[in-house]
């Protein structure tokens, strides 16, 4: 009986893990002052973003980390490159309400 709970609930989780996704051209990358916000946008549309993603936009969740300054280097080298980015979500809106966080950002095309 415990392992069929267990089960239940792994897959609770797993269909929950749910994530946005989008592929698309950026059409802006901002960076604000005095917090240091970055977040940006894409042509295309967005799926399966949590119910907190409201705003249009994706947030770099941690943009004092390594892996902030790698994704927002990669957002500027894609835009000058002209070419296209997928981004992954991490299923949370943790740096801002009503933004998905990043998890995942490569280059296509």
């Amino acid at each position: 009986m415990k392992i069929r709970w267990l089960i239940a609930i792994l897959c609770l989780i797993v269909a929950s893990a749910d994530a946005g996704e989008q592929v698309g051209s950026i059409l802006y990358v901002r960076v604000r002052m005095p917090d240091g916000l970055i977040y940006f946008a894409l042509t295309g549309t967005k799926v399966n973003a949590p119910g907190c993603a409201t705003g249009s936009y994706w947030m770099i969740r941690d943009e004092n980390s390594n892996t902030g300054k790698q994704q927002y280097a990669m957002l500027l080298a894609a835009q000058l490159a002209g070419r296209s980015i997928a981004v992954i979500g991490l299923n949370t809106c943790a740096r801002w309400a009503d933004g998905e966080d990043a998890g995942e950002i490569r280059i296509v095309d």
